[in-house]
């Protein structure tokens, strides 16, 4: 089987929905549908989140983050967490675990160097996609960790069945973009139970189309990849870089700019993206 052919037989499962996630996916799928039951209080996620020592540990390193942390009181137990963040940013927490647990499996160490550095991109794009929701889209918060977490679910799924296809991160950028990107990401985001409106953001910044200024869910996760410090693996520009694409865009909002707003915002960007991690 070329790598053409691979691709389109990954995307062919994933437009079925039968795709072959890690057994300890499972779990963690439980959770985060016990964690969305409405009747589900801040104790019972307590205990929940408790029993999941990664979750747990990085519910705190959010909550302690200066994101979150506005006051400096540095929080020691998953509950205050929870009461710090909020159950949303705790169910983006969950999405972060899911998406790690995709890669679980992979023991080249190539594909496995190519996993950590995408899971560095995207730990950088969800933390700038909050600041600039908040900040220049005026969009959710929330939404935009949310979806900055899961924007390369696809990729990770992809790399993750890698090794069954030798050859297959080779060749054309298109081709990846058109199967890789477009059609398994978006079974993959179907099949994890993604929100049709944080998946329709999420095509959109596949597409490349954003507005300047930006205005929308798409726009603030597309600016945010631009401006990502650590470059996705299998979208690399040849020569750019976060500061080139920032002098590039920047713009005038209120009284400032994107580029004063980004420097604001730098050493809360890094520690989110830190806490992430």
């Amino acid at each position: 089987m070329d790598r053409l052919e691979a691709f389109k037989s990954l995307a062919a499962e994933a437009s079925r929905g039968e795709l072959t996630f890690p057994t300890n996916l499972d779990a963690t799928l439980k959770l985060q549908r016990a964690l969305d039951d409405p009747d589900c209080d801040t104790e019972t996620a307590a205990r929940l989140v408790q029993a999941e020592p990664l979750l747990a540990a990085r519910a705190v390193a959010i909550a302690n983050s200066v994101a979150y942390n506005r006051s400096g009181n540095e929080i020691t137990n998953v509950r205050a967490a929870i009461q710090r963040v909020g159950f949303r940013t705790l169910n983006a927490l969950v999405a972060a675990v899911i998406v790690r647990q995709l890669d679980s499996k992979i023991t080249d160490p190539h594909l496995r160097a190519m996993a950590d550095q995408l899971w560095r991109h995207s730990t950088h794009v969800a933390a700038l996609a909050q600041v600039i929701a908040r900040r220049v889209t005026h969009t959710d918060p929330d939404t935009a960790l949310f979806a900055g977490i899961v924007h390369e679910v696809g990729s990770f799924y992809v790399l993750s069945r890698a090794e069954e296809f030798p050859g297959l991160l080779d060749g054309e950028p298109g081709e990846w973009i058109e199967f890789g990107e477009t059609a398994v990401g978006r079974g993959v985001l179907g099949k994890l139970g993604v929100p049709s409106t944080v998946t329709d953001a999420i095509e959109a910044m596949w597409h490349g189309l954003r507005a300047l200024p930006p205005e929308s869910l798409g726009d603030t996760l597309l600016l945010a990849n631009d401006l990502a410090q650590v470059p996705s693996p299998l979208h690399v520009r040849p020569g750019a870089t976060s500061q080139q694409s920032a002098a590039t865009i920047d713009f005038v909002i209120g009284e400032g700019s994107l580029q004063s707003i980004l420097d604001e915002s730098a050493e809360e960007v890094r520690s989110l993206a830190s806490a992430l991690l």
